[in-house]
């Protein structure tokens, strides 16, 4: 059991990027076509269309590498390992939308100043195409483990892409029907705002990842409340809460435990606990009875006395 439960992420992992690469050559061959289109049709919708896809296909290249590191185990220096490569990834996947949108809002803007000519037709043809395509990448990448942050934001730039051809496809009617050209600019700022909503939202995350906030949902008050109602708790404290990377949560506390309970046995209870109700897994804890920790309080330096981890308790990498 022990072997099978060791490759199996590592398997999960191969898995998935093989259907993040099938979506990242889907992707790469319709932007390169998008580009062009583009060009020769002086859309910046188009434009904008392909700049968002080249952040796809960046997301997806990122996110097979990030998989590919996070698989490395944690040694040296880095206790953790590689999980927060996934964050990192993220993080820049935002920031790289965040930028694409305020040069497309630029020039949209500039272009509904003094709008150019634009090819409604040829707009609105490979608006269609690439929704198509948009749909089927979005399939691939959706096989994959969605508790990944790389995945999910490959999914949120999709699926932000297929609302940004929709907005295209649109405009070329608009243009096609009416020959009114600003709608071209117009469908770039629609695209433009949906970069901005979908890179805030992957800084954000990442954020709460580095700055170790507790895991989206999960309250430490509440749960020091409920750890410290378990039997033979007296007090719980020095909790923290955090996650290692994407959906990888980890805990740390003092426990004070009441005599004659046994350290050992509240310990894993619970860690049971922590398993059972918030899905942490990653626990360590500090486990004193409640006379002893206030014997060493009054004599030691360390006021938290001599650590005794309680058995079955994960330690950090």
């Amino acid at each position: 059991m022990g072997h099978d439960h060791e490759h199996a992420p590592v398997a999960a992992g191969a898995r998935d990027r093989r259907w993040l690469l099938a979506a990242l050559v889907l992707i790469v061959g319709f932007m390169g076509a998008e580009a062009v289109a583009g060009l020769l049709a002086h859309s910046l919708a188009l434009l904008a269309d392909a700049g968002h896809m080249l952040t796809d296909a960046a997301a997806l290249l990122v996110a097979i590498i990030a998989s590919r590191l996070a698989e490395r185990p944690a040694r040296g220096a880095y206790t953790y390992g590689f999980a927060r490569v996934d964050a990192l990834s993220g993080q820049a996947n935002g920031i790289t939308l965040l930028l694409l949108a305020a040069w497309f809002t630029y020039e949209a803007i500039r272009r509904l100043v003094d709008p150019p000519p634009v090819h409604g037709g040829v707009v609105a043809l490979v608006a269609a195409a690439g929704a198509v395509v948009n749909v089927f990448a979005t399939w691939l990448a959706g096989q994959a483990d969605r508790a990944s942050l790389n995945v999910r934001g490959v999914l949120a730039h999709l699926v932000t892409d297929a609302w940004a051809f929709a907005a295209t496809l649109v405009a070329g009617l608009v243009i096609v029907w009416t020959g009114w050209r600003p709608a071209d600019a117009l469908a770039s700022l629609a695209v433009a705002g949906l970069m901005a909503w979908t890179g805030v939202g992957l800084v954000r995350e990442a954020g709460r990842i580095f700055l170790e906030a507790a895991p989206t949902g999960l309250d430490p008050h509440a749960m020091g409340e409920d750890l410290a109602a378990a039997e033979g708790v007296a007090e719980v404290h020095d909790l923290h809460v955090w996650e290692l990377g994407s959906r990888r949560p980890a805990m740390s506390a003092h426990v004070l435990v009441e005599p004659p309970f046994d350290c050992h046995e509240v310990a894993e209870g619970l860690r049971l606990r922590l398993a059972d109700r918030y899905g942490i897994d990653h626990v360590t804890l500090q486990v004193d009875h409640a006379v002893d920790a206030v014997h060493h309080a009054d004599n030691c330096a360390d006021a938290h006395g001599v650590v005794h981890v309680a058995r079955g308790i994960d330690e950090p990498n």
